[in-house]
């Protein structure tokens, strides 16, 4: 299963990094990226993940994540392996009282907040995720230290 999820990630990361618009394109990206996979494996990835083609301002269609039609792209995208190793999709984490606010990079908040949710630190009572922003629920007097380095360990999972 983590194979699965790491190609999903990676899925994610090619469609939030560059203009793609086929699966064709898609598939030669992920071969590029050590998957191997047919097409209709493709598409019921890209089904599970929502993929939907949105207008280019240059008239072309491409794939994006939900709630992204109108996401900034990044201009010198890294492969997708450079990334997973640098960067789990978690940008940061900022408290308020018993509130934390972790950001992430577009399409990841879900799947970090169900693996915080998951992993059951006994500080953390629930998470609420959106496409980028995920808020955390912590118990009063819960060490905020502490609970950053429960998530950077969920994270290395």
């Amino acid at each position: 299963m983590k194979i699965k999820v790491k190609r999903l990630d990676t899925i994610k990361q090619l469609i939030s990094s560059k203009q793609i618009g086929s699966q064709a394109d898609l598939l030669r990206e992920l071969r590029k990226e050590g998957y191997f996979l047919t097409q209709a494996t493709l598409s019921r990835d890209l089904k599970q993940l929502k993929v939907a083609k949105a207008a280019t301002m240059g008239g072309q269609y491409v794939y994006v994540l939900p709630n992204e039609t109108m996401y900034r792209r990044v201009h010198t995208p890294l492969n997708s392996t450079e990334l997973s190793i640098s960067n789990t999709g978690f940008r940061s984490i900022r408290f308020s009282g018993n509130i934390g606010v972790i950001r992430t990079n577009p399409g990841y908040a879900s799947s970090i907040a169900f693996n915080i949710d998951n992993s059951e630190i006994p500080e953390i009572l629930g998470t609420i995720a959106g496409d980028d922003t995920i808020i955390i629920v912590i118990s009063d007097g819960a060490d905020h230290n502490a609970i950053t380095e429960h998530i950077t360990d969920v994270l290395r999972m």
